[in-house]
């Protein structure tokens, strides 16, 4: 008869005993790890990866008989908001949209897969880490070449308006790039400052100096916008960064300044047509989108309209009116209405009104909360970094893509999902200071 230790190191499992396969975390492991790549250059790929995470981790969990992962209260306040989502979606009572509203429950699980799962090993945490910086150096390198070259490696000039491509054939380098920035960048950053040589310091510098100046040529103007509101969050946070980040945005002011000269496309789209839309907020696209999701949400304040209700309802004519306190230009033009309202609190709140608003609310400070880990991430920079990329994907004042809609849904929760991983690695370890370097 064979020992138990031998069955156990065959089969990854005690018999009789529950427990999981030992092949489970593994390949949980290598998805986990595929998914930025998949994420960058294939959404199908990218929604089948995080949710082969999520059935793997329930696989194993059930095996286990584990469900000490719900009570986290991040875990318990995502089920409540997904729930009253589901609901307001069930009293809109559109097919398509219960199925959407039903499946949407692989990303609120996708966090605790990760944080309480996957990247539970601080091995993997780093190895993700490595992951997310070659994914960003990719970026940079080819947003650099299609500048200087005029072409991508993979024969693609800039987009129409002027935008750099970087290494993808649409305009999609700045909104990718800045979610990978801070994780990639900043602890870097922070732990060439920590040294006491002086060339130590000026490379910390250059990092963040290079990778700030790579995002004002990408020339997206909301993405430029965050990343710099994301430097002066790191620079609230991290007393020795405050000097380097203010020379970073000197350094980007000064490049602006420039843009006429070295990249006058830029300039227009960045400087000039950006001046025009704010001046003209109220006539241009975005302030006609304000206008009519505000219309809706006024007209269905506690339930909203379901999941995807804005867009589903968004040239109904009893929104086409506005509302008296808001200086839309013409409520009922057609640029009002498109695929999303361009802000996750105004597809929140359209899709569950206020009371679905407050609860997603509770779940933000309840995610940051735990990411800072009751200033944990002073002691580990890879923390601190999720901690800087989920305030600023989180900041309200914002144009952005859908929450919910995979690569940046993707994004997102998996920011999340390490963010509080790597809290939790911290409370286990005191002195840890986790670096680029692991």
């Amino acid at each position: 008869m064979q020992p138990v230790t031998q069955i156990i190191n065959r089969a990854g499992t005690v018999p009789g005993r529950g427990g999981s396969p030992q092949w489970l975390p593994t390949a949980a492991t290598c998805l986990t790890l595929l998914l930025p790549w998949a994420l960058l250059y294939a959404r199908a790929i990218g929604d089948a990866t995080l949710c082969a995470i999520v059935v793997l981790f329930l696989a194993g969990r059930a095996l286990e008989r584990d469900w000490t992962w719900l009570r986290a209260p991040w875990t318990r306040l995502a089920l409540l908001f997904w729930g009253w989502m589901l609901l307001c979606t069930l009293l809109n009572g559109n097919g398509q949209a219960i199925q959407q509203a039903l499946a949407s429950i692989r990303f609120f699980l996708l966090v605790p897969a990760l944080q309480a799962g996957v990247l539970a090993s601080e091995r993997t945490r780093r190895w993700l880490g490595y992951v997310i910086l070659a994914a960003a150096l990719w970026i940079l390198v080819e947003s650099w070449q299609q500048y200087l070259l005029g072409l991508n490696i993979f024969g693609y000039p800039r987009w129409i308006d002027g935008a750099l491509t970087g290494p993808f054939r649409g305009p999609v380098a700045g909104p990718t790039f800045l979610w990978v920035f801070f994780p990639a960048f900043l602890p870097i950053c922070l732990l060439l400052l920590r040294r006491a040589d002086r060339l130590g310091r000026v490379a910390g510098l250059g990092v963040l100096v290079v990778a700030a100046l790579t995002m004002i040529l990408i020339g997206q103007r909301m993405p430029a916008l965050l990343m710099t509101l994301g430097l002066c969050v790191s620079g609230l946070l991290f007393r020795q960064v405050r000097v380097p980040v203010l020379l970073t945005i000197a350094a980007g002011i000064g490049l602006l300044a420039l843009l006429p000269v070295v990249s006058p496309p830029t300039s227009l789209k960045l400087v000039v047509f950006f001046t025009y839309q704010m001046e003209h907020f109220w006539a241009s696209p975005y302030g006609l989108i304000f206008g009519r999701a505000v219309t809706m949400i006024q007209a269905h304040p506690w339930f909203g309209l379901g999941w995807d209700g804005y867009r589903n309802f968004c040239m109904d004519p009893a929104y086409l009116t506005g509302v008296p306190w808001l200086p839309v230009s013409d409520p009922a033009s057609i640029e009002g209405c498109t695929i999303h309202p361009h802000n996750y609190w105004l597809q929140v709140a359209t899709s569950c009104g206020l009371t679905g608003t407050l609860l997603f609310g509770a779940l933000v400070v309840t995610w940051l909360r735990g990411i800072s880990g009751g200033g944990g991430c002073l002691r580990n920079d890879r923390q601190a970094a999720l901690l800087v990329i989920v305030c600023v994907a989180m900041w309200p004042i914002a144009s952005t893509t859908s929450l919910f809609t995979v690569p940046n849904a993707g994004w997102f929760f998996l920011m999340v999902g390490w963010g509080l991983a790597e809290a939790g690695g911290t409370r286990s370890r005191p002195g840890l200071t986790a670096s680029a370097s692991g």
